[in-house]
């Protein structure tokens, strides 16, 4: 019997498991970045010669990240509106509708609000979140 063993879950939305004989591959567009020949470099080069199944998962579209956001709130214990239209808008178009950049982003924006005394994210916290996430 082939049992699931968790490889772990890289910074890059890259979800690997093993299931019997060999490892597969979950996640966003872009997750593998290839040389000129096709193959991955670096630390991870080994591991990704022995992955037999890949699968690019999609990026979600503004209603989906609309209402992964509500579900993700749900989960947590929170069934008011956090989060204005206009957030939502912002935070989805930052994030390209990629789920961990979602994430990132309102848990970023929440904070924003939090420490404005704003009882909602709007767009102001949205986009000091994303100014936040993205500076380098």
């Amino acid at each position: 019997m082939a049992s699931s063993v968790d490889l772990g879950d890289d910074a890059s939305g890259t979800v690997e498991r093993g299931l019997g004989s060999g490892p597969f591959r979950l996640g966003e567009p872009g997750v593998a970045q290839e040389n000129d020949l096709g193959v991955v470099g670096g630390v991870l080069a080994a591991l990704d010669q022995r992955i037999q199944v890949r699968y690019n998962m999609p990026s979600m579209t503004g209603e989906e990240t609309a209402s992964y956001l509500v579900h993700r709130l749900a989960l947590a214990g929170r069934s008011d509106t956090l989060f204005t239209d206009d957030a939502i808008t912002l935070i989805h178009d930052t994030a390209r509708g990629f789920p961990r950049a979602v994430n990132n982003l309102a848990v970023q924006a929440l904070l924003s609000a939090y420490t404005e005394g704003k009882p909602i994210v709007d767009e102001t916290s949205a986009r000091a979140a994303v100014a936040e996430v993205t500076a380098e």
